[in-house]
């Protein structure tokens, strides 16, 4: 960045002693002269020198002493005072160093006499309070104040320029708070904010936004490809464990890139391209970065019309369910499972990967999940009495207040007997309030209501929640399943689980299941049920007494041929 942009954009600190009687210079960390007072133009005729650096308005400062002090403000953002004497006239000064925005700044005053001694402690304490309005207290890094100001300054770049804004977000913070108290967490924040200094270099410039969120400003021609080096050594840093009371915590990167003038030149257009990327590094998994596209905002965009949507989805008859059937290997059906579906005016169907988390975010999901569980159950009394349905409950359903009297509730005015109704949970609801969920889990068990662990395998597995919680059923995930035939690890496992959860006095379902292969080998190693498109696929309500007339006059499974799968029972 040449001198004439770097004092174009300077920071408001800057500019505010720009106009003032004193002798005031600013200097980026390159040290090179980016803004000065008038007097003090004048006093060193910065005019004249080709190119106005701190070295040559006080070479003074290149003596070993008084160079380590402006190299510790650098470093460590607090001010330093220093005594220097003109080599050529022997006039003694005082000079207060302090970080700024963009490098350092420089206050002086001469010191001949007591009147200047005191102003110059006046200057000293203007500066340490410059320092403390503009600088995180903990990290030392320029604060949230200091970025906008310094941001908002270098907007719009101009032609031939290129800035990168990184919005830096940390993963897993909020488990250090919550485990090992809020003095562990601001130590990793003090690290951290050392991690992020580690990797920058010239025109790269760090700050802490608000808790565990940074943000990092950089200076480069060759863009983006300069911000996603920096954006990868960001990420790459935060790999290893940092160590806290002889405690490893693990606590990652996620960063968001965003080019000025590419992705925007005014501040607002640029932040909100920086958080929709730092957003898509957070959806794509974390510890990752990604830069900015048209692509993402589309996407964004969708997303905010749907939760939107989402509000009157309801009120407006656009969800439904459909049933896919639980088979035994005897091939006998033993009931549905209800999957919640919407059907969007203008999109069309939407998954429930896509809408239940939205719905979760917004507070929606108890009164979705009540309509869901009503249904499924009004639609089951119109079943073969044996037949049971299952009812997935999400993590928001299950820890909010009331789950257990709402489905005491639904049962009586139903009329359902308790037996016929099982609730699927995922291992992740398990992860929080573990007493709380133990007396959600033992009410709903009371109440004679069966509950399944669902996708069994694919969060923590500990073995701890078969011992501790009352489950009747395991669901063993398709990720094993899809592999049975060929692959022995997958073999393993099933086996492995089958025999755990029939030690414990659990049964198991196999969700998945596409071929008659996987059938048949699940059949003869003990598996309960079957669930998956080679026994049928999901299905309104109105085709099941169809599929059950057809699926009764289908061979047994034990003689089903294995060396040709058959294709899905469909009503």
């Amino acid at each position: 960045m040449s001198n004439t942009d770097a004092t174009r954009s300077a920071p408001v600190e800057n500019r505010l002693y720009a106009d003032t009687v004193e002798l005031v210079s600013f200097y980026d960390e390159s040290f090179h002269l980016t803004e000065c007072s008038a007097r003090h133009r004048k006093a060193y005729a910065v005019d004249s020198l080709v190119d106005a650096t701190l070295w040559h308005v006080y070479p003074e400062l290149l003596a070993d002493a008084t160079k380590s002090a402006v190299e510790f403000v650098l470093a460590s953002g607090l001010p330093r005072t220093v005594e220097i004497a003109n080599v050529k006239t022997g006039d003694e000064r005082t000079l207060i160093i302090f970080r700024s925005a963009g490098g350092i700044g420089i206050i002086e005053a001469e010191s001949t006499s007591s009147f200047h001694r005191t102003y110059s402690q006046s200057e000293k304490d203007r500066a340490l309070l410059l320092h403390q309005a503009t600088h995180d207290v903990l990290t030392g890094l320029p604060n949230r104040r200091q970025f906008s100001d310094q941001l908002r300054g270098a907007l719009p770049v101009s032609e031939g320029s290129k800035l990168a804004l990184m919005q830096i977000d940390l993963d897993d913070f909020k488990p250090v708070n919550d485990t090992l108290g809020h003095g562990a967490g601001d130590t990793v924040l003090k690290m951290a904010a050392e991690r992020i200094r580690s990797v920058l270099g010239d025109q790269e410039f760090a700050y802490r936004l608000a808790g565990d969120e940074f943000a990092v400003i950089q200076w480069r021609a060759n863009q983006p490809k300069e911000a996603e080096r920096l954006a990868e050594a960001l990420v790459s840093v935060f790999k290893e464990p940092f160590t806290v009371g002889g405690i490893n915590v693990f606590v990652g990167a996620s960063v968001g890139i965003a080019v000025a003038p590419t992705d925007g030149n005014e501040f607002e257009q640029l932040m909100k391209a920086a958080d929709i990327a730092l957003y898509a590094a957070k959806k794509d998994g974390r510890h990752r970065a990604r830069t900015f596209t048209r692509a993402m905002l589309i996407v964004l965009e969708q997303r905010e019309m749907l939760r939107r949507s989402l509000r009157t989805a309801l009120t407006e008859g656009q969800f439904f369910v459909q049933y896919q059937p639980l088979v035994t290997p005897s091939f006998s059906i033993v009931g549905f499972e209800a999957l919640l579906r919407w059907r969007h005016p203008t999109v069309g169907v939407i998954p429930p990967n896509v809408f239940i988390p939205m719905a979760e975010m917004d507070g929606l999901m108890s009164e979705i999940g009540q309509w869901a569980l009503e249904t499924a159950c009004r639609e089951a009394m119109k079943w073969p009495p044996h037949f049971t349905v299952a009812v997935n409950l999400s993590p928001a359903e299950f820890l909010h207040a009331g789950l257990t009297d709402r489905i005491a509730q639904t049962l009586d005015l139903v009329g359902i007997p308790a037996d016929r109704l099982e609730l699927e949970i995922t291992e992740s609801v398990l992860l929080e309030r573990t007493i709380n969920n133990l007396d959600t889990l033992n009410t709903l068990n009371m109440l004679g209501v069966q509950i399944s662990l669902d996708d069994f395998g694919t969060y923590y597995s500990s073995l701890s929640y078969l011992k501790n919680f009352p489950f009747d059923t395991i669901k063993i995930d398709q990720y094993f399943i899809k592999d049975l035939e060929n692959d022995e690890k997958s073999q393993t496992i099933v086996r492995s689980i089958i025999a755990l959860a029939h030690g414990l006095g659990m049964n198991v379902t196999a969700e998945g299941v596409e071929t008659a292969e996987q059938a048949a080998w699940l059949s003869k190693t003990g598996c309960d049920r079957l669930q998956g498109y080679y026994l049928g696929h999901p299905m309104p309500a109105s085709t099941i007494d169809a599929f059950l007339h057809k699926f009764a006059s289908t061979v047994p499974l034990g003689e089903t041929p294995i060396s040709s799968p058959n294709p899905a029972f469909e009503p």
